[in-house]
């Protein structure tokens, strides 16, 4: 008997089998086709190893939502867990709405990628790994696109849909725009927004909605700003209708990192969820279902599916590595830039 008990126990400890949680788990994410590919894939499984638990899947729609949500719910949380995008997420580790994370509690930290656990610091890693890329219709644009320069074409007027910040997207852009114009990030961001403003006229609206995808199958938007992982998706559901370009100018990684959120009504499961999903097998499916790059080095995508994705080898000469540590302290100032020197200039 005392044999079996420990061969359980070390089961349980080398991730082999895992101890039920039960009760209810309520998960703070993105909505749209993020929930319906997450839970399909990641949250499905999790609830089916553990029939004893609830898993509500709440969706506020953007990050600078979800961090609403827990500032407003400090004394009293309602989530256990939360994904989020990692300038957010910092905000929220900063001010104690979620909790610091180790490998003692959480040994699959250990089997994360550098850039995973260096994304998420003392608090949660990143748990997907995405880049920013531009969409665009392939009925109306041929041969296909690859520079970021077709878009000051006045023949576009009123045919671009741009993310402007606070969406993380228009940061991104503000990056390697500034890069596309001979400068750096880290130094100054003038002639960056100096082409954006040049481009504002032309821009049909600079807050996507429902998102640039959908603009562009309605037929309202030539070009948009956009994320691989769901422009992939997108270009698969509409027969190629959604072209998807890298920019030779460059790009970025888009990273979104996983939280136990402090003093949740579950903590147990959401210990346990984080756990399942920075697994090997979650990571892996959700990179075959929606083409997100994987966290966890051992990790075992299609060889198609990671081929599409940001953590594709062909595509790394073209990754702007940004500090988003940085970006972090200066994103409002970048924000407010925006609002007054690039919005402001639009249908002039």
């Amino acid at each position: 008997m005392r044999r079996i008990a420990i061969a359980a126990a070390a089961a349980v400890f080398s991730g082999t089998a895992a101890a039920q949680v039960s009760g209810t788990m309520t998960l703070m994410a993105y909505a749209g086709i993020f929930q319906e590919n997450y839970t399909a894939v990641v949250v499905e499984p999790f609830r089916a190893r553990n029939p004893g638990l609830n898993v509500t899947y709440f969706a506020p729609g953007t990050s600078a939502a979800m961090l609403g949500t827990l500032r407003s719910q400090r004394t009293a949380p309602q989530a256990d867990v939360v994904i989020m995008d990692t300038t957010t997420a910092a905000i929220a580790c900063a001010e104690g709405l979620v909790e610091k994370v180790t490998p003692a509690e959480m040994p699959v930290l250990d089997e994360l990628v550098p850039l995973a656990r260096e994304a998420g610091g003392e608090c949660g890693p990143a748990v997907t790994f995405d880049h920013f890329v531009i969409v665009y219709d392939t009925t109306k644009v041929s041969p296909p696109p690859t520079s970021l320069r077709v878009l000051w074409d006045e023949r576009l007027r009123g045919r671009l849909s741009v993310a402007a910040p606070p969406n993380i997207q228009g940061l991104v852009l503000t990056a390697i725009i500034e890069r596309m114009e001979g400068g750096d990030y880290t130094r100054g961001i003038d002639r960056a927004i100096a082409k954006l403003r040049a481009l504002a006229p032309l821009v049909q609206t600079f807050d996507p909605r429902p998102d640039g995808y959908s603009l562009i199958l309605n037929d309202q938007v030539t070009y948009a700003t956009g994320w691989n992982a769901r422009s992939q998706l997108y270009h698969d559901q509409s027969n190629g209708r959604i072209g998807v370009m890298l920019p030779e100018e460059g790009t970025a990684f888009q990273i979104n990192t996983i939280n136990v959120v402090r003093g949740g009504p579950n903590r147990a499961a959401a210990v346990a969820f984080v756990r399942h999903a920075l697994g090997a097998e979650a990571q892996t499916a959700f990179t075959n279902r929606m083409f997100y790059g994987p966290t966890n080095a051992k990790a075992t995508p299609n060889p198609d599916a990671l081929a599409r994705t940001a953590a594709d080898p062909r595509h790394r000469d073209r990754v702007i590595p940004l500090d988003w540590a940085d970006i972090v302290k200066v994103r409002d100032t970048w924000n407010n830039r925006w609002r007054r020197e690039v919005i402001a200039a639009g249908g002039r």
